[in-house]
């Protein structure tokens, strides 16, 4: 039977408001379509609010974790933002509608390639999507106003603090390999703030100054 695709995600939104109160990451979350990020024979699941299976041991976040983790970085339009792990590029659409730029950095060239295609097929202009070395993050595009990471980290690693710009903000999971604790960080020049968000489940953090692949 075919999924009213529209209508699900009316219904979704719907759900998440009862949580997520910034109403642009609502309405950015209105625009996305969610289906065109997942394998077609997940495409009827697109819009529970369940992670799904995207291929080579990744997930497509929860919706919900996707926007209380956009929320809290609290973007107002003109920021620089880069993405770890652009997976299959729907977190990173959803980041593109609120901020003015973003650079998402990918350590499987599979998924780097097809988020890329996809995010243009859709429009998205103010979108790179770059393949990933060891290092964590992006050098060449920093400073950034803000961060994202979408995978788990043992620690909070200083090669992103060095790529946030003073005054700017991180959103990470931190913790175990299999569990951990969202954590919001901001960078006050040496001075670094914590809170912690809840609990979350991510897939590890790879490279430097994170888990090994092992």
């Amino acid at each position: 039977m075919a999924v009213d695709f529209a209508a699900a995600r009316f219904q979704l939104i719907q759900h998440l408001r009862r949580e997520i109160k910034d109403e642009r990451v609502l309405k950015a979350m209105e625009r996305v379509p969610r289906e065109f990020f997942v394998p077609p024979a997940s495409r009827h699941l697109a819009y529970e609010d369940i992670p799904l299976p995207i291929g080579e041991g990744q997930t497509i976040s929860q919706p919900f974790m996707v926007a209380y983790m956009t929320e809290a970085l609290n973007l107002k339009g003109t920021e620089r933002v880069l993405e770890i792990g652009a997976g299959s590029g729907y977190q990173t659409a959803i980041l593109a509608e609120l901020a003015h730029w973003v650079v998402s950095a990918e350590r499987l060239a599979h998924l780097a390639e097809t988020a890329r295609d996809r995010l243009r097929e859709l429009g998205y202009r103010n979108v790179e999507v770059h393949l990933a070395g060891k290092t964590l993050g992006w050098k060449e595009g920093a400073p950034y106003d803000a961060i994202m990471v979408t995978a788990g980290a043992p620690l909070i690693p200083q090669t992103l603090l060095e790529q946030l710009k003073d005054g700017g903000c991180m959103v990470i999971p931190v913790g175990s390999r299999y569990d951990q604790m969202l954590t919001r960080v901001e960078k006050h020049g040496d001075h670094i703030i914590t809170k912690d968000l809840g609990g979350c489940r991510f897939v590890p953090l790879i490279g430097e100054e994170a888990w090994s692949e092992a």
